[in-house]
């Protein structure tokens, strides 16, 4: 089927909405029936989006794909499924933090009615550590900012291939280690400071976790792991399971590990192979959320048991009908947004008093 062209972005945002918020039996009639892989069947909202997300895509990223050419097409897709008037945010603050290479850009979110000292999410965004941005993922930070109570601070870290591992891993540690310091600078309480990310700001969440256990810092109240990045030998049978169809594909992941990970770099580190990791003792309680329909469902799920067998405190939810990128899908997908409203909550828990 031939690529169709592009819309305007308000015009792509209404037409996208309408469609995955028609009756899920009108939407099968549409789109026919959502299909039952691994023993799960896959959302009709999502199924209706990956319905027209064929129709404009020629799939996943290409060998010779520019990485500039792919963060101004992800922003862009971004804009799309985000837009709706901003969720109102008390203040929303643009700040410059020390880091290893110079200052890191990040964005504060204080939602309506939080008074300090307040619960702190670190949060670091997705995208393969390549792309990405605090502008792709303002819509989830104000997400969880409104419907947890948390301050969110989003991390705008160094990105691949320009700064190959582990400049990210460096970048978000040190965001970290700042916010815990600076805690009364953000109207943060100290010992209620959590850090979170999707995909591969999962996986820098998980690294810092280990990071602060090692060197003897502060450690988080918890980490929020949405669908992380948890291994670079891409052995998890989701990884060919769901290979292909279900918008982030087995070959974006080999795309993105090519520019983070070049061949001098040791792929085993557990500052990005999380699963290398000796010990997974000692770390901060996890709630790690995966999607049924995503290629790094399995890895995900296998920290998730590997911090359990450690005695770490870990509750992991998998949504079976949901692909990869539902943090960024809440404007437009029912099923994504009732997923991240599971996901707040758990922070909210995560990062309650006492």
């Amino acid at each position: 089927m031939a690529n169709l062209p592009r819309l305007p972005t308000a015009i792509e945002h209404r037409v996208v909405k309408l469609v995955c918020n028609q009756p899920p039996r009108l939407q099968r009639l549409l789109f026919g029936a959502p299909p039952v892989i691994d023993g799960q069947r896959l959302a009709d909202d999502v199924n209706a989006l990956l319905w027209l997300d064929r129709l404009v895509d020629d799939g996943g990223l290409t060998e010779n794909q520019l990485v500039e050419e792919t963060r101004e097409e992800r922003l862009r897709e971004a804009m799309i499924v985000a837009h709706r008037p901003p969720i109102p945010m008390q203040r929303v603050e643009e700040l410059e933090l020390p880091g290893p290479a110079g200052p890191i850009a990040a964005r504060l979110f204080t939602p309506p009615g939080v008074e300090p000292p307040a619960p702190l999410l670190v949060y670091f965004h997705g995208g393969g550590w390549v792309i990405g941005g605090l502008d792709t993922h303002d819509d989830p930070c104000r997400f969880l900012a409104a419907h947890s109570g948390a301050r969110v601070l989003s991390v705008d870290y160094r990105l691949a291939p320009e700064h190959p591992f582990p400049a990210a891993a460096e970048d978000a540690f040190a965001a970290y280690a700042w916010a815990a310091v600076n805690a009364e600078r953000l109207g943060a309480d100290p010992a209620r400071i959590g850090v979170g990310g999707d995909s591969a700001g999962g996986n820098l969440a998980g690294a810092v976790c280990m990071m602060a256990r090692d060197s003897g810092a502060p450690s988080p109240a918890m980490q929020l792991l949405i669908y992380p990045v948890t291994e670079t030998a891409g052995t998890a049978a989701s990884r060919r399971t769901f290979a292909e169809g279900f918008l982030l594909t087995r070959g974006d992941m080999d795309w993105f590990e090519q520019r983070y990970l070049p061949p001098q770099v040791d792929r085993n580190d557990p500052r990005v192979a999380l699963l290398e990791a000796a010990d997974f003792s000692g770390l901060p309680p996890a709630y790690v959320a995966t999607a049924g329909f995503d290629p790094l469902r399995d890895e995900g799920e296998e920290l998730a048991r590997r911090l359990r067998e450690a005695g770490v405190p870990v509750a992991l939810r998998r949504h079976p009908g949901l692909v990869h990128t539902f943090a960024n899908l809440t404007a437009i997908c029912p099923s994504a947004r009732a997923a991240m409203l599971e996901v707040a909550g758990a922070l909210r828990m995560g990062l309650a008093p006492g």
